[in-house]
């Protein structure tokens, strides 16, 4: 009995020694790529340096006035962008809009499995026995059922018999 347990150990001391040992020629291969990358890089920006530094002069106000036109260009784009989200925003609210029953006007409905708290065209569906929530005034609902949470899940089909 003790063989195979053995043999199970040493399997999977072979694998995670497969795994380590693959993660790090990635990792050698990952670290050379990346000094490789450093270097090709550093020669481009020395390439350029040399190439451009004799224009330097006439070049960088004309990347500035570049960037300043750009600048003009994109800031309304831009502008009309963030209104367009801000649009779509509000027509999806009555959607999206969900409002829990503690920070309501329906105290009664805290804790209730048919609480439903949606708002639709700007009104609220509090719950399909009593859409507008319960009468002002009234502190219970007669059709509030508590959740009850449990784990495992009991099987409530049985509860008639209890009684």
């Amino acid at each position: 009995m003790d063989g195979w347990q053995q043999d199970w150990i040493k399997a999977l001391e072979a694998v995670t020694e497969g795994i380590d040992q693959f993660f790090q020629e990635i990792g050698k291969g990952v670290d050379e790529t990346a000094d490789a990358l450093l270097e090709f890089t550093e020669e481009v920006a020395e390439e350029i340096e040399r190439t451009f530094a004799p224009f330097e002069e006439t070049v960088a106000p004309n990347i500035d006035r570049l960037d300043e036109q750009l600048t003009e260009w994109l800031d309304p784009l831009l502008q009309m962008l963030l209104g367009f989200e801000a649009t779509l925003d509000r027509a999806a609210e009555p959607i999206m809009h969900t409002v829990e029953p503690l920070i309501n006007q329906h105290p009664a409905c805290v804790g209730c499995r048919h609480y439903h708290g949606q708002v639709y065209s700007g009104t609220m569906l509090v719950c399909a026995m009593h859409p507008y929530g319960i009468v002002d005034g009234s502190e219970q609902c007669p059709d509030k059922e508590i959740y009850s949470w449990s784990f495992p899940p009991v099987n409530r089909s049985n509860d008639s018999d209890d009684l």
